[in-house]
């Protein structure tokens, strides 16, 4: 008996001996005149026993059967022991067919043991930067590294998220973060979306030069060249923002803590555990993915815009070259033959424009006119950079990796500096005139040890 039913039993025996009438006991027990007649007459039947409720004991209605507590531990358990608790309880209903709510499923995970999947770490507080209004003005991009298939091998998936929806766009598995992963990752965005207003990401090698080198043509345009990416970027007019910390774009920071939380997990459930395994399933994660976390832009209008024609061929490293004597241009230890072109004529000695493409490809152009096209050396090509571009004609595979960049070497971008530096470079030596020497002995000897200096003057 509860403390609230406890009073009844002295009250009803009051009113049933004629101490206390009907209303004074009702009104003491805080009920209605006829609840208190019930009361008298379940007594009267079944003494103190009759006093109290009679669902006491009885399983109440709405909770879960025990066939069903016992088929949710052992799924939990077993099935979906590496997923989180709103993550099983969406797996429990769209795979399994269990309708229950997160707060059940959670206080049967509490109660059974099993604590929570991954607990979130505190962050402090900053202040959050304003969504862009329409899908496809601003896109993320970013690598992480992590064991995602379960191997032991850690592997790199390089994403692109967008700002106004969060809808993850591409995923793409990578042995590290490379200029080949992230333009197979602009390629499945155009193709699959278009071509957005700006990229935005962090100052890896990749995105942006990192070196203090400044060539004479650098200095007199007063900004260095960009890299292979930011090139394909600039002639698609992609723009691009280098964030200098991991906070300033957090949204792509916070989907990798959940990718590593939901995308593991349904890796290991489906026992996938290749490379080529995980990116078929890729489709079908982000379309459940981005159906559950996706939020509706600001805009209605989206900002995407169509690749060109020639999208394919503008995936690619640019380098320039001078054909060779005989009418060769060699890449590194590829070497292309360029036909003759109308008359007969030959090309060599020409500057070349030489495009390496993603899939492998070698696009040579002079002049706007397309010479020669080589195909890829092997299946899994991976497109990797050069050094350093070179003018003349290469003889053979080790003179076209360049020269090593002296990093360490700087000089200023004004462009006083670069004309003077042009002159110096251009001044030629100038023996003394016999007039101009000294008439001291003492110092025509310091003259004869120290080196001629280019337009020097003697005393």
């Amino acid at each position: 008996m509860s403390r609230k039913e406890a009073p009844r039993a002295g009250l009803v025996k009051a009113a049933l001996a004629g101490q206390i009438t009907n209303a004074q006991g009702a009104h003491a027990l805080g009920l209605s005149l006829r609840q208190f007649r019930r009361l008298k007459a379940r007594y009267r039947a079944a003494g103190v026993r009759g006093l109290v409720h009679g669902l006491r004991g009885r399983p109440s209605p709405r909770a879960l059967a025990a066939e069903l507590r016992d088929r949710l531990r052992v799924l939990v358990q077993t099935t979906y022991q590496d997923f989180n608790d709103c993550h099983a309880t969406e797996q429990l209903r769209e795979v399994e067919g269990l309708l229950v709510s997160r707060p059940t499923v959670r206080r049967l995970r509490r109660a059974w043991g099993l604590p929570p999947k991954r607990p979130r770490r505190p962050r402090q507080h900053r202040a959050r930067r304003p969504r862009r209004a329409s899908l496809g003005a601003l896109v993320l991009v970013d690598g992480s590294e992590f064991d995602w298939l379960g191997i032991g091998t850690p592997l790199t998936l390089l994403g692109a998220i967008d700002d106004a929806t969060s809808t993850v766009l591409a995923l793409v598995f990578r042995p590290h973060e490379d200029l080949h992963g992230y333009l197979s990752l602009l390629g499945a965005l155009a193709t699959r979306y278009g071509l957005p207003v700006e990229f935005y990401g962090d100052r890896l090698g990749v995105f942006v030069r990192n070196d203090g080198h400044w060539t004479l043509e650098e200095e007199l345009q007063g900004a260095q060249h960009p890299t292979q990416f930011g090139q394909v970027l600039r002639d698609l007019g992609i723009g691009y923002i280098a964030a200098h910390s991991p906070q300033a774009k957090g949204r792509i920071e916070r989907l990798w803590e959940t990718l590593q939380d939901r995308l593991v997990a349904e890796l290991r459930l489906r026992a996938i555990h290749t490379v080529a395994a995980a990116e078929a399933f890729l489709p079908t994660f982000l379309a459940h993915h981005n159906a559950r976390f996706t939020q509706p832009p600001a805009e209605a209008q989206a900002a995407w815009r169509r690749p060109p024609r020639a999208f394919a061929d503008g995936l690619s490293c640019r380098y320039t070259r001078r054909v060779a004597r005989d009418n060769t241009i060699r890449l590194g230890a590829r070497l292309v033959q360029i036909p003759r072109g109308p008359a007969g004529r030959s090309y060599a000695g020409c500057r070349v424009r030489v495009r390496e493409c993603l899939d492998g490809r070698l696009l040579i152009d002079y002049q706007g006119t397309r010479l020669a096209t080589a195909p890829a050396p092997a299946p899994d090509f991976t497109l990797v950079p050069r050094r350093a571009q070179r003018l003349r004609a290469s003889r053979n595979p080790s003179d076209e990796g360049g020269r090593d960049v002296p990093l360490a070497r700087t000089r200023a971008s004004s462009a006083r500096a670069a004309l003077a530096a042009l002159a110096a470079h251009l001044r030629r030596s100038v023996r003394p005139h016999p007039w101009r020497q000294t008439f001291s002995r003492r110092q025509r000897e310091r003259n004869r040890q120290r080196p001629l200096q280019a337009g020097g003057h003697f005393h």
